[in-house]
């Protein structure tokens, strides 16, 4: 018999009929009810042995975590808790699960922190909180194509392995065939990257925006939606070694225009988590509501998981001059009773997290994009303005996570371009083809970046970035 998704023997109105079940045992009550869960929804299914109907020799072997095909008949279910349940006909042991070795794991029923369930990555999944995590992760990445489809973005794959470091910030992993144990050096003593597999030095990809620009060049409006790498030696919440970046390129648009791109497509993106994952929002909001009630009043979150949600939609993002943010985080409470680790002493400053949220949580009690940054502080592709100070640049802050779009309208113009790279010792030989798209045919455009985990930790509450995405890469931590 064909099997059955357990969301849709949840769903199912046709009683009485023979219905075939394949997942794991979350848990077996009385030697009588067995709670099967497949993942294709944080709901398990009651499934209730009748006395002498399955042989010993199997419900012996049936224990949690256990993988089993269950065979029986769809009925209204007699107890609370579930509208429907199968009547078993018959079981097979698909995998058995030691019970004495299970205790030593995450999938044994009792609850266990965060941490300990990143220790065991390749089993968490089993857990109701990561799989409604990495359901809502897959529904998101869907709407991201959904969204940039339906808008009639191209998608692009950019390469991962690269020469070029966009962010010019010297935090990339270089990439080599070499044997470590005999690197070819020059005549100078330096290591001779002509000898390597592709005859110079390059790096996994900090961002695909320089190669996704060349393509916006002739495409019209494109978007990459793939992993990134930062060599960042950062142990926080917030960062990762690799991540996933969703990054559209715009020709003939400049920043106003970027900036209405990407609140549309975040609420987008937000409206379509709340419209098909319902059940696992709900989870994912209970157990934030249980969390907050171990902490003192002050610390407890103002608004639910599902009403922050709807909060972002309802309300326009404040946009706001980086001038203007930093006269009011000049003047705010936290900078003039130093509450703050970085103070905010004089404009040019580099905004930290600190910052950021001050703005969104404290003092606008919205999302903010904060545009027009300090030339000196972004990067060399962003336009610079009239005043020869400030660049065309966007950043997106969310509440409880600070930053979490990133973008600009590009500069365009070849001899400022020349200029930017030369003040930052950026040879033109390495980006002569970056630079081609300014001698022909340039045009106003621009483009942003979102950390797509960053946006899965503000849809699903969560609050460390490890914890949505399903094998975390962070210094000394390449396991599994």
């Amino acid at each position: 018999m064909k099997q059955t998704r357990v969301v849709d023997v949840l769903e199912s109105d046709k009683l009485s009929l023979p219905v075939t079940v394949n997942g794991w045992v979350r848990s077996f009550r009385n030697d009588r009810f067995i709670a099967l869960n497949d993942g294709s929804t944080i709901k398990s299914v009651q499934c209730v042995l009748e006395d002498g109907t399955i042989d010993k020799t199997i419900t012996d072997h049936i224990n949690v975590g256990a993988a089993l095909s269950v065979t029986g008949t769809l009925e209204e279910s007699e107890g609370k808790g579930q509208r429907v349940e199968i009547k078993v006909t018959s079981i097979k042991i698909e995998g058995s699960a030691d019970p004495e070795k299970l205790k030593k794991t995450i999938l044994s029923p009792k609850r266990h922190s965060l941490e300990t369930l990143r220790e065991q990555a390749h089993l968490r999944i089993r857990t109701n909180t990561f799989g409604a995590i990495m359901r809502l992760r897959s529904k998101l990445s869907f709407a991201i194509h959904e969204y940039f489809q339906k808008n009639d973005f191209y998608y692009v794959h950019t390469p991962i392995v690269t020469g070029s470091d966009a962010e010019g910030a010297g935090e990339a992993f270089k990439v080599t065939n070499f044997d470590l144990n005999n690197v070819p050096k020059n005549e100078t003593g330096d290591i001779d990257f002509s000898k390597d597999f592709f005859g110079r030095e390059t790096n996994l990809t900090v961002s695909g925006q320089l190669e996704g620009e060349t393509y916006a060049m002739g495409l019209g409006q494109i978007y990459t939606f793939g992993p990134t790498f930062r060599a960042e030696n950062s142990n926080t919440s917030r960062h990762l070694a690799e991540f996933w970046m969703v990054e559209p390129e715009i020709a003939f648009c400049d920043l106003d225009g970027n900036m209405d791109l990407a609140e549309d497509f975040i609420k987008y993106v937000i409206q379509f988590a709340l419209d098909n994952c319902a059940d696992d929002l709900a989870f994912l909001e209970n157990r934030l509501i249980e969390e907050d009630k171990k902490k003192p009043q002050a610390q407890r979150a103002e608004m639910t998981l599902r009403d922050k949600l709807k909060f972002v939609l309802e309300n326009n993002f404040k946009r706001v001059s980086y001038t203007e943010a930093i006269e009011i985080l000049k003047n705010s409470k936290p900078n003039k009773k130093k509450k703050f680790k970085y103070l905010i002493e004089e404009w040019g400053a580099d905004l930290q997290s600190e910052h950021e949220r001050y703005l969104v949580e404290k003092h606008f009690k919205c999302p903010v994009i904060l545009f027009d940054y300090p030339a000196d502080i972004k990067s060399f592709y962003m336009r610079l303005n009239e005043d020869g100070k400030t660049v065309r640049a966007m950043d997106i802050l969310f509440p409880g996570i600070g930053e979490i779009v990133g973008g600009s309208q590009r500069e365009e113009r070849l001899e400022v371009l020349q200029e930017k790279m030369a003040a930052l010792n950026i040879p033109e030989e390495e980006l002569w083809w970056y630079l081609d798209t300014r001698r022909f045919g340039t045009c106003t455009h621009s483009g942003f970046g979102l950390g797509f985990e960053r946006l899965v930790l503000f849809v699903t509450g969560m609050s460390n970035i490890r914890d949505v995405i399903p094998f975390p890469r962070t210094p000394l931590n390449a396991e599994f």
